[in-house]
């Protein structure tokens, strides 16, 4: 009964992190509630795209009476905004999990095409729409940003995601068995050093070549948030494991564990690659940038 509320509490504490990541992470779709002829629309707002993807911006919304503009410039310039008509479109969904498992087979909505950007190019955006009642304005005064990448094959990006999840889950359950000394918490520890590696330091660096052209943007060739805050959860599972490879010392997997569910906590991608157009270079944040 023991074991399995500590599992039970660890997926609680994983699944929460996974949550709160996504729904804060600044490439994760923006949602807003819009308003249009007495019906309401949930808008979810792109601010990342892969180069093999439609470079177009989405709007879910049905009804072909209402007409919505986008205006939109690259991002951190002087440039004028451009501007790109919405139009009413549908297309067809070729996937064998959308249709057979969701039973979805077309997307349809209104698209304004973009222009497509290098990886780690960034455009800037707000819309106007038009319905019965008049036009509405968003986000002209603090715009979306779309982040630009390359495409990652779907057989690299799943087992990463998949690995890194298992790596807190089982991070965060032998935390718990740490704080009371559960038999099986150095067995966990090492788990989850094995999958951290896995995941963050071997399969990661692909999905960051594949979306991006660096294996490595952390210490010591540059200042990526992502990286950096990997590099420092696998030094403390490194010390976790060996200061209890012979000695029973709890509190350095509790505190690796702590460590990394901070690290899963910080939104993803923040402070990511950047392309800055007026050099040509592509630069990455600071963690410095929080202070």
């Amino acid at each position: 009964m023991k074991k399995f509320i500590l599992w039970f509490l660890a997926c609680l504490i994983t699944i929460s992190a996974a949550i709160y990541q996504r729904k804060t992470g600044p490439t994760y779709p923006k949602q807003i509630g819009v308003t249009l002829n007495d019906t309401l629309y949930t808008l979810k707002l792109v601010r990342s795209l892969a180069l093999d993807e439609r470079p177009e911006v989405k709007l879910k919304v049905y009804d072909t009476t209402v007409k919505a503009t986008l205006y939109y410039k690259r991002f951190k310039t002087d440039n004028e905004y451009q501007i790109s008509e919405f139009v009413y479109k549908v297309y067809p969904v070729n996937s064998f999990m959308m249709n057979k498992v969701f039973k979805i087979y077309e997307e349809k909505g209104l698209f304004a095409e973009v222009p497509q950007q290098p990886e780690a190019g960034k455009l800037q955006y707000y819309f106007k729409i038009t319905d019965s009642r008049g036009t509405q304005t968003f986000f002209k005064d603090t715009p979306v940003v779309i982040r630009f990448k390359g495409g990652v094959p779907a057989c690299v990006l799943v087992p990463h995601i998949l690995i890194m999840f298992l790596a807190m889950l089982f991070s965060t359950v032998a935390g718990l068995m740490s704080l009371i000394k559960f038999p099986l918490y150095k067995k966990y520890a090492v788990w989850t050093l094995v999958l951290f590696i896995a995941g963050g330091m071997v399969l990661g660096p692909i999905v960051q070549f594949y979306a991006f052209g660096d294996f490595w943007t952390g210490v010591p060739f540059g200042w990526d948030l992502t990286d950096n805050k990997v590099l420092i959860a696998l030094i403390f599972w490194i010390l976790a494991v060996i200061m209890n490879r012979k000695q029973e010392r709890p509190l350095y997997i509790f505190l690796a564990a702590i460590i990394l569910l901070i690290v899963y906590s910080i939104p993803h991608s923040l402070f990511g690659s950047e392309l800055n157009y007026a050099s040509g270079q592509v630069t990455q944040g600071i963690i410095l940038n929080f202070f």
